[in-house]
């Protein structure tokens, strides 16, 4: 049996905001197979609950990091970097959309201004966020995002965020281009529905949770910890030759039609 060791490597972590976030599963995953790892959070009310729930991954840093502003981006890599001159590995776990945004109407309820925030925050932010891990990535490393199928097809209710995930893909794509010939490889994971703080501002998520099972080739939903271990595997030499790749974890929701 394969046994995936990561110590000695060195991670960052975006989007934990409590113990439901699919970023702390990934954490733990990380953790487990050895890799060192510092952690952001979006906003000062935030990091109370964020430092509550990884404490038991025995965080080298924990940062303040509005993802809206790169200067504050460019400080978080400025600080790793007086302790740890690379990295090895960036999660990127960050979606908003304002809910007015998210249910109803599409053509109705999408406005400019929630458009943008939904693509700036959910999308372009691995840009920026690329643009300064990658002169840590000395040695090569792994980045992933996390999107969702409305991407490619309609989830009604999902509205601007489907819109934000397409341009995620995309520029997971086109930044996977750009740094393959520095040994980073950088890749999506699409995954099926789980109960975390930003689902439930989705208009009959639990509607979702229900209709996945009885279409799913696999028969079931899918948990926090099979994400987990689709991003070690992601991170790890296993997955060396992988890169510009969305791997769907959802039970095989996406491959049927009817």
């Amino acid at each position: 049996m394969y046994t995936i060791d990561l110590h000695g490597k060195i991670g960052l972590v975006t989007g934990v905001v409590n113990k439901y976030s699919i970023s702390l599963h990934i954490a733990r995953k990380l953790h487990q197979a050895g890799m060192g790892l510092y952690f952001t959070y979006a906003n000062p009310s935030l990091k109370e609950r964020v430092e509550e729930v990884i404490t038991d991954l025995n965080p080298l840093g924990l940062f303040e990091c509005d993802v809206q502003n790169e200067d504050m981006i460019k400080g978080v890599f400025g600080q790793i970097n007086k302790t740890h001159d690379k990295i090895h590995a960036l999660v990127h776990s960050i979606a908003y959309a304002p809910r007015e945004e998210l249910g109803g109407s599409f053509i109705n309820s999408t406005t400019k201004q929630g458009f943008m925030t939904a693509l700036d925050i959910s999308a372009y932010s691995l840009i920026p966020l690329s643009r300064h891990a990658v002169p840590l990535m000395k040695e090569g490393g792994s980045i992933i995002a996390m999107t969702y199928i409305a991407s490619q097809v309609v989830i009604p209710g999902y509205n601007v965020m489907a819109i934000a995930k397409a341009a995620l893909e995309n520029i997971i794509r086109y930044i996977a281009y750009e740094v393959g010939k520095n040994g980073i490889r950088v890749n999506g994971i699409s995954a099926g529905p789980v109960k975390t703080l930003s689902a439930r501002g989705i208009k009959d998520f639990m509607k979702m949770l229900e209709y996945y099972p009885q279409r799913a080739p696999l028969g079931r939903n899918i948990t926090a910890d099979e994400i987990g271990d689709a991003a070690l595997f992601l991170v790890s030499p296993m997955s060396s030759a992988i890169t510009g790749d969305i791997i769907f974890v959802d039970a095989g929701f996406h491959i049927v039609g009817m």
